[in-house]
């Protein structure tokens, strides 16, 4: 099935229908390792995501990202499907291991051909680029000279920056640095379940600042390259609530993983400093504390735009012992004084997140008022919810629950930031939907589906869902300028 298949699914449901302010723009967004495929091809070195999920056990089934969507190999009809949408714009990433498969040297010509060629065929199509430099796809030799935890890698990053700032620099409409620089400190450095699979706990917090750093570098290479597109950095936000607001520990500890998930990675960018706790906790944050005022300068270079990542709210208990995480099991998790709690009143998504679209509101009030008069317009770049989407045997997708997911998160964004509204003041420019396309979940690997298209990870075959055609209705239902 292809974008202009006239099979029925319903787009029409008990769910809002979002006010689209004028000029508000929408997209949809994905990620190189999730979708590209094509890992030995073209030149494209290996990266850390590959050398990780080659470990026994790291990612459900044992799925790889080796061919993923194989969109290297199918741009022109992924191309088409965006164009079919109708959106306004497309946030990809650019792999670091296609354009320097050694971290550093000469850019690759293939690789750089590749992007190229998106880029053209996106603007062929009407559809803005929105390109993020880094969404975790490590060149592998830079992983095994210590990763994020060694600044080289900082410096190498904006030498990368500065690369492709020069080849594509012309007609990239938006440059995100760094993507979810939180996830990645998280998952990937504090308790192994993302690539490099390390479990170093608040011993990872190196590994944060020197992915700040690099967006700070990027930003000096993406302007000494004079590019013509804003430039921002985007980083995942979730309101977080203690289990017990009567609690004083579960307060505490609310307030120390709404630290480590937010605020050091938004404060720096932001305001120029890294936040300090409260009594007890004061120490935790040592490691960046000690950053040079240098760093933090250039960490804080004036942005174009802020991207904000929303899912779901955090809910935190004192106490050890669990070892869920937000995005999975970790074993790492249970050495820790705190724990994620339930959220009973809201549904689920197929990943175990609330579906929670009020605290979207709350992530953006959040925003108001810390960083008010430091806030550049923002663009939600992305938001979606995986589903167990299955093809009909009429060869229809209906996945209601994520209409329903978009539609709600859409609206309770939107109704936040108009006049009024609790997040009034937040100049929201754009949402982007998670994702255009089904793809590698990461250390869940192909279990989890995001996408508007549905993707047949046999035969590659693209379905469009429900969802899809609800977007481009909303798309084409907006008032035409003259």
């Amino acid at each position: 099935m292809t974008a202009d298949s006239t099979l029925s699914v319903q787009t029409e449901g008990p769910w809002p229908v979002p006010v689209l302010p004028e000029g508000f723009s929408l997209g949809a967004a994905t990620a190189a390792y999730q979708i590209e495929g094509g890992t030995r091809d073209g030149g494209r070195g290996p990266s850390g995501w590959d050398a990780f999920a080659a470990l026994p056990g790291s990612i459900l089934n044992g799925d790889t990202a080796d061919v993923a969507c194989d969109h290297y190999h199918r741009v022109p009809e992924d191309v088409a499907l965006l164009k079919d949408l109708g959106v306004d714009a497309y946030r990809f990433s650019v792999a670091w291991p296609r354009i320097q498969p050694e971290g550093s040297g000469p850019a690759n010509a293939a690789g750089l051909a590749f992007y190229d060629r998106l880029v053209d065929d996106l603007l062929a199509a009407g559809i803005a680029p929105m390109a993020t430099l880094y969404h975790w796809d490590t060149p592998l030799p830079l992983e095994h000279s210590g990763g994020w935890l060694n600044r080289a890698t900082a410096e190498r990053f904006g030498e990368f920056a500065a690369v492709v700032g020069d080849a594509l620099g012309d007609r990239i409409d938006k440059w995100v640095t760094v993507n979810e620089p939180a996830t990645v400190t998280l998952n990937g450095y504090g308790l192994g379940i993302h690539a490099p699979g390390k479990e170093l706990l608040f011993d990872a917090l190196p590994a944060a600042h020197h992915q700040l750093l690099a967006h700070g570098l990027a930003v000096q290479a993406l302007r000494a390259a004079s590019v013509a597109g804003g430039i921002g950095i985007t980083n995942v936000h979730s309101p977080v609530s203690p289990a017990d607001p009567s609690s004083p520990a579960d307060v505490l500890y609310a307030e120390l993983f709404d630290a480590v998930h937010n605020r050091i990675f938004a404060d720096p960018v932001l305001l120029g400093r890294y936040p300090q706790l409260p009594g007890e906790l004061a120490g935790m944050l040592d490691a960046l504390h000690a950053a040079p005022q240098t760093d933090l300068d250039v960490i804080s270079e004036p942005l174009d735009f802020y991207g904000l990542n929303y899912y779901a709210p955090t809910r935190i208990a004192a106490g050890s012992g669990a070892e869920s995480s937000p995005d999975g099991i970790a074993a790492a998790m249970a050495a820790l004084p705190f724990r994620l709690a339930d959220w009973p009143e809201y549904p689920t998504t197929g990943f175990g997140w609330p579906v929670a679209p009020e605290h979207f509101g709350t992530a953006l009030e959040q925003m108001r008022d810390r960083y008010a008069g430091h806030l550049p317009p923002v663009y939600i770049t992305e938001n979606g919810a995986s589903f167990p989407d299955e093809v009909a045997d009429s060869g229809v997708v209906q996945d209601h629950r994520r209409v329903d997911f978009l539609a709600r998160h859409l609206h309770s964004a939107l109704e936040a930031v108009k006049p009024g509204g609790r997040a009034e003041g937040v100049d929201l420019r754009g949402w982007f939907a998670w994702s255009l396309m089904d793809n590698f979940e990461w250390a869940a690997g192909y279990s989890q589906r995001f996408g508007l298209v549905h993707v047949d990870f046999d035969t590659l075959v693209r379905t469009p869902k429900a969802s899809y055609h609800w977007l481009r209705g909303l798309i084409r239902s907006r008032p035409r300028t003259p």
